[in-house]
């Protein structure tokens, strides 16, 4: 939902310069496996009550979720391989990050924690399942269907989750609330063009 909005000057100013120079010495799927690290490096930090590590972790593989694809545009290093291995990466992020926000307090987040990831595994389905069946029009290397909550939305929730525990319960819901309704409004629009 952000996106279109800041990705341009976010593009302009971060990451294709950054991009240029990462490009040079990496390739966009060892970049995007630094990212996963990055990423799954937060459920520890969660764990040890490492506050300020975890969220620049987030902002790590947040950074580098953004630089593998923009190096493959760049370099024209794409590749359906590349796709396959940043969507699975993001989930093992997500699934990363959850499993800290349940380290944080197990007893008390649990179904919170739980429901967050069912609407996750919910979205992702009528994301990939939508891609499947629609013609590609994007510059993306498959069709990308936006929504209400897409990877910006959910790393902005998990930072304020991170920063404002007293108000875990309250965001999970609404995390949860949002992404569900993200895949309603996908599949919806879906069968009005289908």
């Amino acid at each position: 939902m952000i996106e279109p909005y800041i990705r341009p000057l976010y593009q302009n100013v971060v990451g294709d310069p950054m991009a240029r120079l990462i490009g040079k010495i990496l390739s966009p799927n060892k970049i995007t496996v630094i990212g996963v690290l990055t990423g799954v490096g937060i459920a520890p930090a969660l764990f040890y009550e490492q506050t300020l590590l975890a969220l620049i972790l987030l902002a790590l593989s947040g950074l580098f979720d953004t630089l593998d694809g923009t190096v493959a545009r760049l370099f024209y290093q794409h590749s359906p391989y590349g796709t396959a291995l940043d969507i699975v990466g993001d989930r093992i992020v997500e699934f990363a990050i959850l499993l800290g926000l349940y380290f944080v307090s197990s007893e008390d987040r649990a179904f919170d924690v739980l429901i967050m990831l069912g609407s996750i595994l919910i979205c992702v389905t009528s994301f990939l399942v939508v891609g499947i069946f629609s013609e590609n029009s994007s510059s993306k290397s498959f069709h990308y269907s936006p929504g209400l909550m897409e990877r910006p939305e959910a790393f902005v929730f998990f930072a304020a989750m991170i920063l404002f525990p007293e108000f875990f319960h309250m965001l999970a819901f609404l995390f949860t609330f949002l992404v569900t309704l993200t895949a309603v409004i996908r599949m919806a629009e879906f069968k009005s063009v289908s």
